[in-house]
């Protein structure tokens, strides 16, 4: 049994992880200041001897012992970092320093749960992890692109200074159960219009491009990351097929049975055009692809989403 952190642990992605990580026989404590985690999302394990919830912000010290810690604290919508930028980059900045801190002095192996808006609006299709990313360093996007990109920073000094055993992942969109209905995602925010009847709203005209992977493969991918020997990353985790946002939208529609009509508005400053990963390298490292079809994993999202509004 290992004792592993998870921060950012009552979030979509934190909570599917801390159930594969309960479930496997772990002792798992999760961090969350619930900004935009939601206790519900763990509630079912709060009775389980081997859960632990901490109600904690990352950007303050913490001390605590952990073999492993998986650092997924941080605001990764649109709607959310945005609401209080400056607070979203010391999440990403203060909050790396704290874990790979609190990781050197436990000799824990340690996970960043980085983005590909890393690699920013992209002059290189699709991204390989080698490419260095073209972002705006003072837009409105800015204190979450450029956040995750100085915590990777952090990571690879403190791996090169202190020797911190360190695991860096590049996570591309992601979706499934337990996403927030308000997180201004395209997934989410397609799904809850087409189940309401209003109105899908498509910011641009619609053939910007995004690739959708679905949650269950993106935690398996991340714990063989963290648990491969040898390896420090940066590693692209995401679904490479392809498609536009128009095309995602038609595709809800017509799985909901929506009456729903596409509205189109202006694109948001500094939206990327382009997302596909490579992943090449987490073939070959990890011996992970993704497995479920797009439309398999959009029916179980659907499924949650009429349990959650209805």
């Amino acid at each position: 049994m290992k004792q592993i952190l998870v921060t950012g642990g009552a979030g979509f992605l934190g909570s599917h992880l801390c159930d594969k990580l309960v479930n496997s026989g772990n002792y798992v404590v999760c961090l969350d200041n619930l900004f935009t985690g939601d206790k519900k999302n763990i509630r079912h394990l709060l009775p389980n001897e081997n859960f632990e919830f901490i109600r904690h912000d990352i950007t303050q010290p913490i001390y605590l012992e952990a073999d492993q810690i998986y650092n997924l604290a941080c605001p990764a919508s649109p709607v959310h970092y945005q609401f209080n930028p400056i607070k979203t980059l010391k999440t990403s900045v203060l909050g790396a320093i704290n874990m790979l801190g609190l990781a050197k002095r436990t000799k824990a192996r340690i996970l960043q749960a980085s983005t590909s808006e890393v690699y920013g609006d992209p002059k290189i299709h699709p991204q390989p992890e080698s490419y260095w990313g073209s972002v705006n360093p003072i837009g409105i996007r800015s204190c979450y692109d450029e956040g995750k990109r100085a915590a990777e920073t952090l990571f690879f000094d403190y791996h090169r200074q202190n020797h911190v055993d360190i695991r860096v992942i590049r996570i591309f969109n992601t979706y499934g159960p337990r996403m927030n209905p308000e997180d201004g995602r395209v997934v989410s925010n397609f799904i809850v219009q087409a189940l309401k009847g209003e109105d899908i709203t498509v910011y641009g005209n619609g053939t910007q491009t995004r690739s959708f992977c679905y949650v269950d493969d993106l935690i398996d991918g991340i714990i063989k990351m963290m648990n491969t020997e040898d390896i420090t990353g940066p590693i692209n985790l995401g679904n490479p097929a392809e498609m536009t946002v128009a095309e995602l939208a038609n595709k809800i529609i017509t799985l909901t049975g929506s009456k729903s009509k596409i509205i189109y508005k202006p694109l948001p400053s500094d939206d990327p055009i382009q997302r596909r990963p490579v992943i090449d390298l987490a073939k070959e490292k990890l011996h992970w692809t993704p497995k479920i079809q797009l439309d398999e994993g959009l029916f179980k999202t659907i499924e949650y989403f009429k349990n959650a509004l209805f």
